[in-house]
């Protein structure tokens, strides 16, 4: 495709002339091959993610978050009551489908639908969810429900800047095949979902 380019010399996309929003994000579960992304419930999912989450040797997780740490059962069940039911963010629960366990939270927020921009925020992963399939296959999950079901256009990461784990994270996955689907992903957004 031959680029095109405005007035001022500078290259443009198509126009889109039949965007007509995206949708809203449902509650329904999103399957993959390792795990099941879950609107938060929390009786389904407190204990699991209190257990998962005590596996951390100490609170630096935490740091960039705007809730915990909790140094109890009840108090991280109070603040999953609190998320549970709302809609933006949507918070959901990545469920390792081996264990049948909730091993971490992550959320779609400052959701757009007539922009067709939507963003992933809030992640909250143990210990046991960092750095495996089970988190590079969460975060797919949710940009596949983005672009290709809900017709959305662009897929945004919240990420404090200084949080330098989560950037070289980010930077070692951005040269690995998750970082190849990132940039493909983004590449061939459309309105439309995505195309090979």
């Amino acid at each position: 495709m031959e680029p095109r380019f405005n007035e001022f010399m500078q290259a443009i996309g198509e126009p889109l002339p039949h965007w007509r929003g995206a949708q809203a994000p449902g509650r329904e579960p999103l399957i993959g091959s390792y795990c099941r992304l879950e609107a938060v419930d929390v009786e389904r999912h407190a204990e699991d993610l209190y257990a998962a989450y005590s596996q951390a040797k100490d609170p630096r997780d935490w740091t960039y978050l705007v809730a915990g740490p909790f140094d109890s059962l009840d108090a991280y069940r109070e603040y999953l009551t609190r998320i549970a039911g709302l809609t933006d963010p949507l918070h959901y629960a990545v469920i390792d489908l081996a264990s049948g366990a909730a091993l971490g939270t992550l959320s779609l927020m400052r959701i757009d639908p007539a922009n067709g921009v939507i963003e992933v925020g809030s992640i909250t992963f143990s210990p046991l969810l960092k750095q495996t399939r089970i988190a590079s296959e969460a975060i797919f999950l949710l940009m596949k429900y983005a672009f290709e079901d809900l017709g959305y256009r662009r897929f945004e990461w919240k990420c404090d800047t200084l949080n330098a784990p989560l950037h070289s994270g980010l930077d070692l996955a951005s040269k690995g095949s998750f970082g190849r689907l990132l940039s493909t992903a983004v590449g061939i957004a459309t309105p439309h979902g995505f195309r090979s």
